[in-house]
């Protein structure tokens, strides 16, 4: 049994906090709530699921199907309740990197902390839809099952501190022949992998991505991470950096020092083109105002997809 050391450079107070979950659980309900009462009323009626008719109540039905207003009109003899088209559920396996690149960033702003709460929105968005939701974690040559695919806000709240505890961890345990995604998803699943893409050859990454795009819906979701390499002015002329991916030591200037954000952000640039190329939707994700919406916003046109298709 190997091992793939690790670096650990943050703490988990610099992450996502119960408090932090419960915040962004607010803010994911009330955009969901505007979105499908909103402009998107015809698709989702209730929680999540489509109302497809109504027939006599059976124990064991959740008292929440009732339909009170047609069961008056026959004098609760029978109870009426609702079916539901299951077709707006779905099983959700987030997949979330915890390569060494997401713990770069300054100012107690790891690029994994938006990792972190790229995966609370996603878990608490499957909990207010009653869509299943699991966690894989990986990084250049491991993808590990954190927790599998169950339902409630519970268990969203679970993945979000199983990615932390994955993150934080001094090693990954490496127990045997390298597994695929493919090989750790048993059914059909929507599967968003967040991650930066700072990998030394992420070409073989996009290409099991989209391998695995033909049996799931795969999309991809890119941290915006040239934050997390705006350096204060340096007043030495040259500067040893450490390469945490491949764990090298380069002297470089201080004048390419501070050009590697543009690096950063070509890079992703050019990782976003191949994506396309590749046949997988990408999704650019920073740490502004818009993060919630743009999650949210692609999510529910991920759903009518899926309703389309």
């Amino acid at each position: 049994m190997g091992r793939t050391e690790r670096l650990v450079g943050i703490d988990a107070n610099t992450l996502v906090s119960r408090s932090d979950i419960s915040n962004v659980e607010l803010v994911v309900v009330r955009r969901m709530q505007e979105f499908t009462l909103g402009t998107h009323q015809s698709m989702f009626h209730g929680s999540g699921h489509d109302v497809a008719g109504t027939r006599d109540w059976q124990p064991g039905d959740r008292l929440s199907n009732i339909d009170w207003a047609q069961s008056t009109l026959t004098n609760f003899s029978p109870v009426v309740a609702r079916e539901f088209d299951q077709e707006s559920t779905a099983q959700v396996v987030i997949a979330a990197d915890v390569s060494a690149s997401t713990q770069c960033g300054i100012a107690n702003e790891p690029i994994a902390k938006v990792v972190a709460m790229a995966v609370a929105t996603f878990a608490m968005a499957a909990s207010f839809f009653q869509d299943s939701v699991g966690l894989i974690t990986f990084n250049r040559d491991t993808r590990e099952i954190a927790l599998p695919p169950k339902v409630g806000r519970n268990h969203a709240i679970h993945c979000v501190e199983a990615y932390q505890e994955h993150l934080l961890r001094e090693t990954l345990e490496d127990s045997g022949p390298k597994q695929n995604f493919d090989g750790l998803l048993r059914k059909r699943s929507l599967v968003p992998i967040v991650s930066d893409f700072l990998l030394e050859d992420p070409d073989l990454l996009l290409t099991e991505l989209a391998d695995l795009n033909t049996a799931h819906d795969v999309f991809l979701v890119m941290i915006d991470s040239a934050f997390a390499f705006e350096f204060p002015n340096l007043s030495a002329g040259w500067v040893e950096g450490y390469d945490v991916e491949t764990g090298r030591n380069q002297v470089i200037s201080s004048t390419d020092l501070h050009q590697i954000p543009d690096r950063v952000r070509g890079w992703q640039n050019a990782i976003e083109q191949t994506a396309n190329d590749r046949g997988l939707e990408i999704v650019r994700l920073d740490r502004g105002q818009q993060f919630y919406d743009t999650l949210v916003s692609f999510l529910l046109n991920r759903k009518q997809m899926r309703r389309q298709t």
